[in-house]
């Protein structure tokens, strides 16, 4: 799925989440930002939200889940030392995301798999070399034995 498609998902999501909102807390998210969610989510896509379960359960996207963080950080957290510790988890969570995409790309790891691969191709065209080989020897033998009228 493209990002494009993945992203106005995640908006139609959250246009659905917002419009379970109480006014109050709906309103303190920019009519300019709702209206943006409402305009740019793709329109062919729906997701029923429970309003009486957690949003763990949701199974929302992980845009979705991202975009609910931030206006949760941005509008709706209105303590400091809520908000400072929020911004912690946030940054652990984000390091910890890194630390995996270096574990999963990493260099030394893809060229080691290159180079697996590579031997595992090398050994697979020098058995298909061998084949041809042998066969060719079996067709230049028949054909000798055509030529001088030899039996098998």
């Amino acid at each position: 799925m493209s990002n494009l498609i993945s992203t106005r998902q995640a908006y139609s999501e959250i246009d659905t989440f917002l419009d379970l909102l109480d006014e109050y807390n709906r309103n303190k998210i920019p009519k300019e930002l709702r209206d943006f969610f409402k305009k740019e989510k793709d329109r062919n896509y729906s997701k029923n939200i429970n309003p009486n379960k957690p949003i763990k359960e949701q199974n929302l996207k992980e845009e979705t889940l991202a975009l609910i963080a931030l206006l949760n950080l941005k509008y709706w957290c209105e303590d400091e030392r809520e908000k400072q510790k929020l911004i912690r988890i946030y940054e652990e969570n984000d390091r910890k995301h890194q630390i995996e995409l270096k574990k999963r790309f990493n260099s030394d790891n893809i060229f080691r798999d290159k180079e697996k691969i590579a031997k595992t191709q090398s050994f697979e065209q020098n058995s298909l070399i061998e084949l041809k080989e042998d066969s060719f020897f079996k067709k230049i033998m028949k054909l000798i034995k055509v030529i001088l009228k030899i039996d098998n």
